[in-house]
């Protein structure tokens, strides 16, 4: 588990999921479909937030494939408690994101 100190999480982008096989599968795939990031993975049982400077994506077919079975993004959504950043969704694949003000 690693702590990230709250003012250097200024330009962290992710999902806070609900703990459970959702929470785990997503960690995977995230670390898969982001292999250039460096993933903080903050894991309190009941729930798990995961970040990277500057944002993540998770794809369905990353998702399925590590499931074995087909899946619909709505699933994580319901498993969504919470998000830092801003959020963009798809029927494929669901990004967070970090945009700087101007």
């Amino acid at each position: 588990m690693t702590t990230t100190p709250v003012q250097s999480r200024s330009n962290l982008a992710g999902p806070l999921l609900r703990g459970g096989e959702i929470s785990v599968v997503a960690v995977e795939a995230i670390e898969q479909d982001n292999p250039e990031k460096e993933i903080v993975v903050d894991d309190h049982r009941t729930y798990v937030r995961v970040e990277a400077e500057g944002g993540l994506v998770i794809r369905r077919r990353t998702m399925e494939r590590l499931l074995g079975r087909t899946f619909s993004m709505q699933e994580l959504e319901i498993n969504l408690t919470g998000y830092s950043g801003q959020i963009e969704t798809h029927d494929e694949y669901m990004r967070w994101y970090f945009m700087k003000k101007s």
